[in-house]
């Protein structure tokens, strides 16, 4: 097994995804680091799987739709200890994932990007989502789940393989992102702090984004209610936000 796995989902991105991967591997090389580029293609009908491979990733297909089965698929496939994930559309700079290992190397299995303290660059997140959206879903996981999480939908995170495995992750589309953050909280992971600076050159708009993620709060709560969670372990929740 490698040291680490930079996943990325992707679901028609030829216009950046050979970028991305680029500086991904780019960085594997700078940093010294045994690792690979890992694609998973949700159904993609333009270039990006060729793309992709030519740049130096492996590419997996993932059938069931959704970013979160594509994540999840990716998790399953990868051969790294260490999964960083980000998307393939150039909103994250893959060239400057140091920190993100400095953490994930220190034994922290959880390490999670702040949009807005690392940087948004004009353009890259409509002002709605920028000023309204996201920081209130933010600030009411922040109050259900009494964690300090600055950033619950920042799509720039590490986290060690078998640690997040071990959560059970079972949604399918954008609201992964939350479900991985809220069961973490839930598990009474501790917290480090970095930071993430998103580019203009993504920022895709999401519609819906904010309705399944508000949903999958309900969910958590729900069912850590009912007792559906299993808090295992004492591990380590390295958050990037300053």
């Amino acid at each position: 097994m490698t040291e680490l796995t930079i996943l990325m989902p992707c679901l028609n991105e030829a216009a950046t995804v050979g970028r991305c991967v680029a500086k991904a591997r780019g960085f594997l090389e700078r940093a010294g680091i045994d690792g690979e580029v890992l694609i998973a293609d949700n159904g993609s009908d333009d270039s990006s799987r060729m793309l992709a491979e030519r740049a130096g990733a492996r590419v997996i297909e993932v059938a069931e739709r959704g970013y979160g089965a594509a994540l999840a698929g990716g998790i399953a496939a990868a051969r790294g200890r260490s999964i960083i994930m980000g998307d393939a559309d150039d909103s994250y700079d893959f060239a400057r994932l140091d920190g993100f290992v400095a953490k994930l190397r220190e034994g922290y299995p959880l390490v999670m990007g702040n949009r807005f303290r690392g940087g948004i660059q004009r353009g890259a997140m409509p002002l709605l989502h920028r000023y309204l959206g996201n920081p209130l879903l933010s600030f009411i996981g922040r109050l259900l789940f009494r964690t300090k999480v600055g950033d619950f939908h920042c799509g720039l995170r590490g986290f060690d393989r078998e640690a997040v495995r071990s959560l059970h992750l079972r949604t399918t589309g954008m609201e992964f992102a939350s479900e991985l953050v809220v069961k973490a909280s839930l598990a009474g992971w501790r917290r480090s702090r970095l930071r993430s600076i998103r580019t203009a050159a993504g920022g895709r708009r999401i519609c819906g984004a904010g309705a399944t993620a508000g949903g999958i709060f309900a969910f958590c709560c729900s069912s850590a209610r009912a007792g559906y969670f299993s808090i295992q372990g004492s591990h380590c929740l390295a958050l990037a936000s300053p």
